[in-house]
């Protein structure tokens, strides 16, 4: 198996894009949404926040009745920020005119609805997606920003390393087999699945996603929307397109047992998928498919390859600084006294134009496991999780944490990213969550249901959308 560790190997890939931020723009942009909220209607204002939300590469608007007022929030880089609060007696209207533009029906209040906005914004084509609920102070609004198709369309624009790169897209030329992109909710995995996609999208191939929603449209590709109102879900979808000839299958994210048994038996038949699920790590994600009763030599031959993956932020590029690593610090990042010697590590000043977090932008870390060899034969035998991800890294698959620390020392991010990521990805001392095959049953300690309601599962497994 390749060696996938960090390296100090000299980058051979462009910079990944960056948001093209303006910062005056940013500066300007309360002021200017106040102005026009006393001299303009509803229409004018919705559409100016649209269109600055995506010059701000925004990838949500909130739209949070308060009582008192309406509070609008964009979220940048992973984190809400209050851009405007507007009075009472507009908010029924703003609401309005967003669920107009959605084709939503303004009159229903009581029941959540979704909705869709597909035109142009700004001069280029753009896709939203909107869902409403009810809250006790009034009607809440959520629209999801698309990305522009264009933009992180390939592998090396994701912020990924060569040689993890490589040995995806060796993973991806190969004529069939699953590849999965795992991680929580906001990690970039869709992201990086249509990547993969755009790769492989050639004349002499029949490619075909299902999604929900499709997030970006992509010429070539015949892609697939499900339904639930309509009882056209994921495994219907699935069944569908296995009998139209495909070549290559995007399915937007394993939820089921259902979607997952079929997208394991596409792949042992010929078909190339790619797909995400709700998982901590790489090696967790065997346990998600465990718990959907998918038998091991399923797992062990349909996939070739497991992507674990989180976005960190950007220190700022326009305003930062460099410092020293002190003694704290640098026994957190595990350096030697020569490394110490010489690290010059970064943090970002909070400015206007990075809305005073010091972050501008975010980059991928990735973990990249392929089935095979020894991590093969320990599917097989039922190994838990722990062993699974001791051996992948013994065969030298690099860690999110040796990534993110690599990044922290390259200025790309600061040691802050790389504190909030490993806590994220802490061992559980007591090995609890760590099940050989068929073991989920039997821990005494995990109630059957989250605070959510939905069915629990082990921490290091998954985080499963109902």
């Amino acid at each position: 198996m390749s060696t996938d560790a960090p390296s100090n190997e000299t980058p051979q890939q462009p910079e990944p894009a960056r948001p093209r931020r303006n910062p005056s723009e940013q500066r300007a942009l309360q002021a200017e949404l106040r102005e026009l909220a006393d001299v303009v209607g509803p229409g004018p204002l919705v559409d100016l926040l649209l269109e600055r939300a995506f010059q701000m590469q925004a990838t949500d608007i909130h739209l949070d009745p308060t009582g008192n007022d309406l509070r609008v929030r964009v979220r940048v880089d992973g984190l809400l920020h209050d851009i405007l609060r507007l009075p009472s007696d507009s908010q029924s209207q703003v609401i309005s005119r967003v669920k107009l533009l959605g084709g939503m029906d303004i009159t229903e209040r009581r029941h959540a609805q979704d909705g869709h906005i597909s035109n142009s914004i700004g001069g280029i084509e753009r896709d939203v997606r909107i869902g409403s609920g009810p809250t006790i102070h009034g009607e809440r609004l959520v629209l999801r920003l698309m990305p522009e198709s264009g933009n992180y369309s390939r592998l090396e624009e994701l912020g990924i390393r060569k040689a993890q790169q490589d040995l995806l897209e060796r993973q991806l030329n190969r004529p069939y087999g699953m590849i999965l992109a795992v991680g929580p909710v906001g990690s970039g995995k869709t992201t990086t699945m249509y990547a993969g996609l755009h790769g492989l999208n050639e004349p002499h191939r029949s490619l075909v996603t299902i999604e929900d929603p499709v997030e970006r449209r992509i010429e070539g590709v015949n892609q697939i929307q499900v339904d639930n109102r309509t009882d056209f879900g994921f495994a219907q979808a699935l069944r569908a397109c296995l009998r139209q000839d495909p070549n290559v299958m995007m399915v937007g994210e394993i939820r089921d047992a259902e979607t997952a048994h079929i997208a394991g038996r596409a792949a042992l038949t010929g078909v190339l998928v790619l797909s995400t699920m709700h998982a901590n790590d790489a090696a967790s994600a065997i346990d998600v498919l465990r718990e959907f009763d998918v038998p091991a030599p399923v797992i062990a031959d349909s996939i070739n390859c497991i992507v674990s993956q989180r976005l960190l932020r950007r220190a700022s590029e326009r305003s930062r600084e460099e410092y020293s690593p002190d003694d704290a610090t640098a026994e957190m990042l595990g350096l030697s006294m020569e490394e110490r010697a010489e690290a010059k590590l970064v943090r970002g000043i909070p400015a206007e134009e990075n809305f005073q977090t010091g972050y501008v932008g975010r980059t991928g870390v990735y973990e990249v496991m392929p089935i095979d060899g020894d991590v093969r034969k320990a599917i097989l035998r039922g190994a838990p999780t722990r062993e699974i991800r001791d051996i992948a890294r013994s065969n030298g698959m690099s860690s999110l944490e040796a990534e993110a620390r690599a990044k922290a020392l390259a200025g790309e991010t600061t040691v802050e990213e790389f504190v909030r990521l490993q806590a994220g990805l802490s061992d559980d001392p007591t090995g609890k969550r760590d099940r050989p095959a068929g073991g989920f049953g039997e821990n005494p300690d995990r109630p059957a249901t989250g605070g959510d309601g939905r069915p629990n599962t082990p921490k290091d497994s998954t985080v499963r959308v109902a």
